[in-house]
């Protein structure tokens, strides 16, 4: 199709693998003609190495590679996925980056050996015997020629093209130092004494200079694949997260057919078959479990360190770990659609996106190059129009040349982006985009929904409250057992929590739900009813001051209270709610300490809002809020000149995450409202939205500091160079140590850590003795 045809359809992404790039000028370049095509936004990451393609839906991949070749670079797309990209990666582009990693680590080593000799009879005057001059020759040459190929050959490539990169300044200035030392030793230069004749080596110093610049040849070529060396090594360092996630799938699976375990390669997985973990092994993909008991570690995947228990018809997520007993899982989504492979696509995403910052260093960047290299023949004129000898302005021209490389400029922003992406992914925190960064600096306000992100979102026991004569743990027996027969979540909530603190639960004899008014049966000889006051009142079960008091307290609270009685008697009173989770208090504190202001968001009542909010540390609240105005709540918050954070995991939530200036969703929620945030939280722990918040703006600051430094270096490095203050070979060895610096401050991200890993205190079942009065659990 062509593009006139797909115009007017839905556009698609396509990624290219980009190969020959040395620097951000050369992303720039190809950027630049990727968009002037028709119908096409395309971005290009130097740090990645990968063109983002927004292109018609059918436009042929095949034009883009060949507009990306004809500018002088390789291009081809990614390894075909077949099923989830956790099959070891693209094992292709691996290995050409080890490849090109050892290519540039053999140069080094040879021109080092060669150029340490060559850089000390230049500078040591006790070394420099008789014919000195071409023995450096001999060893700088090579240097230049063999170990400086890739740069000259990219610059011919780039020239041919009618452009300029930093291989045009590395190997204009190189080979300028090499023809003007060959000039030199065969035939004197004009200017400088005792050098009438081509084998009269008595080297003089013009203002500091010398007649030969074979040391400064090779000292720079030296120092540049030193400095690319460690930017390529660092650079992989920094996209080791992002490889460790798409590794940690399993890479066969054994599937239950007819009985019998089979093991096949995990591409032959398909929705709806069943495969069996045992211990210690992977999870294969997303499913649900049809039999079997265990716990799954998913600190791999999720960064949370606690393995969680599973019994038959939970979810578990691939690449998980099963910890316990012998599972049988169903698959419910297999390859592109699993968790997994979402986490990686929304990192890969996240690292090939520009921050505007980065656009406005690409912009720069764009136009460094033939600056520089008009400031270097202006420097050569003025050194000359100013009467020093030609040697003097040359040099001069050479370390501008040199030092005014781009190369840190081009890797500040994206090798931070990749570092702290990476690192998200790792504790479970996935950054949509760079333009996500930005927001978190600028937020003072966080919003936050109270069921499910706050709180548990599931009915919990939180309190029992025994009458007179009552053992505490006679009632949650007797009770739990009897719930423990029903499906009502209210009916499970006691029975769970009840199984918790005394252990396992008696079997009713008899059980009869009795529809909206509570349940009957006879456990251990008992004949117990739990429910309503009004059921228990039909039976002659009165209840008396203590445990009315308790009911009352309970339910102006917002909670819910069942009533327990048996023998004649109401003997108890069990109090059921959506349990605040152990984090919260910790979390609400880690927002205070970034500077946000927490505010709670419900359609609860005001009371039960007010409840929450005093016991996680939250002052403002707004309750009794439809789904439908959640939005407009932040959009008044906005309106008073709130920069607003907006936590949530509902569908109901999506509106106004998407209408906050930074969105959070919780990965335990609704893909809807994930689609609608930022930033994914993949762990349902409030805590990771402080660590992602912390996280962002270190990954922000760090960015702001690489491209201080990177403008700091030019602006200062270029004027000195100019000016004859900075030998050519210094100016090597600083373009060098300055991309490395860069990368090195980006790789420090690697150490963020966690508060969300500092485990929190259990919060338990709040038990109130007979005739104690009853307060505020």
């Amino acid at each position: 199709m062509s593009t006139t045809e797909a115009k007017g359809q839905e556009n698609r992404s396509v990624e290219l693998q980009i190969g020959g790039m040395t620097c951000a000028s050369c992303a720039n370049r190809i950027e630049t003609k990727l968009n002037k095509l028709d119908g096409i936004t395309a971005s290009v990451n130097y740090a990645t190495e990968k063109a983002s393609v927004n292109a018609p839906a059918g436009y042929d991949p095949q034009l883009l590679i060949a507009v990306v070749e004809k500018t002088g670079y390789t291009a081809a797309l990614p390894a075909p996925a077949n099923q989830q990209p956790t099959t070891g990666g693209d094992a292709t582009v691996e290995s050409a980056e080890d490849a090109e990693l050892r290519s540039v680590r053999t140069r080094l080593i040879t021109s080092a050996v060669l150029a340490v000799p060559v850089i000390a009879m230049a500078m040591i005057p006790a070394l420099q015997f008789d014919y000195w001059g071409f023995a450096s020759l001999v060893l700088a040459a090579p240097v230049v020629v063999w170990a400086g190929w890739p740069f000259h050959r990219a610059a011919w490539m780039n020239l041919k093209h009618g452009a300029a990169t930093m291989d045009t300044l590395i190997s204009v200035g190189t080979t300028a130092a090499l023809l003007w030392s060959i000039v030199a030793l065969f035939f004197g230069t004009a200017g400088d004494r005792g050098m009438t004749h081509a084998f009269e080596f008595t080297i003089s110093r013009s203002n500091g200079l010398s007649s030969i610049y074979l040391e400064v040849a090779a000292g720079v070529i030296t120092f540049i694949l030193l400095g690319r060396y460690f930017e390529k090594r660092s650079k992989r360092r920094a996209g080791a997260a992002l490889r460790a996630l798409l590794e940690l799938g399993a890479k066969e699976v054994a599937i239950l057919r007819d009985g019998v375990e089979t093991r096949v390669p995990i591409e032959e997985l398909s929705v709806g078959d069943e495969f069996v973990v045992r211990p210690g092994e992977k999870v294969a993909t997303d499913g649900v479990i049809a039999s079997g008991t265990s716990a799954i570690d998913a600190s791999m995947l999720t960064g949370e360190s606690v393995p969680v228990e599973v019994a038959e018809g939970d979810p578990v997520t691939g690449a998980t770990v099963n910890a316990g007993g012998r599972l049988i899982v169903r698959a419910t989504r297999v390859g592109s659609d699993t968790q997994l492979a979402q986490m990686a696509r929304l990192v890969e995403d996240a690292q090939s996106g520009k921050a505007e910052v980065q656009r406005l260093a690409d912009r720069v960047s764009g136009v460094f190059v033939p600056i520089a290299i008009t400031i270097a023949v202006v420097t050569l004129g003025a050194w000359i129009g100013a009467g020093f000898p030609l040697s003097a302005g040359f040099t001069a021209a050479v370390a501008v040349l040199i030092i005014a490389c781009p190369c840190a400029l081009g890797l500040a922003t994206p090798t931070a982006l990749l570092v702290g992406t990476g690192r998200g992914a790792q504790l479970g925190v996935l950054i949509k985009g760079p333009e996500v960064l930005e927001s978190t600096r600028r937020v003072d306000t966080i919003v936050l929904d109270k069921t499910g992100t706050v709180t548990t979102g599931k009915m919990t026991l939180t309190e029992v409250i025994t009458g007179e004569g009552v053992e505490w743990a006679e009632l949650l027996r007797l009770a739990g057992g009897l719930e423990n027969a029903s499906e009502h979540p209210i009916a499970q909530a006691i029975a769970t929590g009840a199984a918790g603190e005394v252990g396992p639960l008696p079997t009713p004899e008899s059980f009869d739900n009795v529809a909206g008014r509570g349940v009957r049966g006879a456990v251990e000889g008992q004949v117990v009813l739990a429910g309503r006051e009004t059921f228990l009142a039909d039976e002659s079960m009165q209840l008396d001051e203590h445990l009315e008091a308790a009911k009352r307290a309970a339910e102006s609270e917002g909670r819910t209270a069942i009533v327990v009685g048996w023998g004649g008697a109401a003997r108890g009173v069990l109090v059921v709610s959506d349990r605040i989770k152990p984090t919260s208090v910790q979390a609400i504190a880690q927002f205070k300490e970034l500077g946000l202001t927490p505010v709670l968001l419900t359609g609860d009542n005001q009371a039960v809002a007010e409840q929450v909010a005093a016991e996680v540390g939250i002052d403002q609240v707004h309750a009794e809020v439809l789904p439908s105005d959640k939005v407009d709540v932040v959009i008044r918050l906005q309106q008073q000149g709130k920069v607003v954070a907006m936590v949530g995991d509902g569908v109901n939530d999506a509106p106004a995450l998407a209408q906050a200036d930074l969105g959070l969703a919780m990965g335990t929620g609704t893909d809807v409202a994930i689609e609608a945030a930022d930033i994914t939280l993949v762990r349902g722990d409030l805590r990771a939205a402080a660590d992602a918040i912390r996280l962002s703006r270190k990954t922000l600051g760090t960015i702001k500091t690489n491209l201080f430094w990177a403008f700091a270096y030019n602006s200062a490095a270029i004027p000195l160079a100019a000016f004859g203050l900075l030998n050519p070979m210094l100016a090597g060895a600083a373009m060098a140590l300055s991309s490395v610096f860069v990368v090195s401050n980006s790789l420090r991200l690697r150490s963020f850590r966690a508060r969300a890993d500092d485990d929190p205190e259990t919060i338990p079942v709040r038990s109130v003795p007979a005739r104690e009065p009853v307060g505020v659990s």
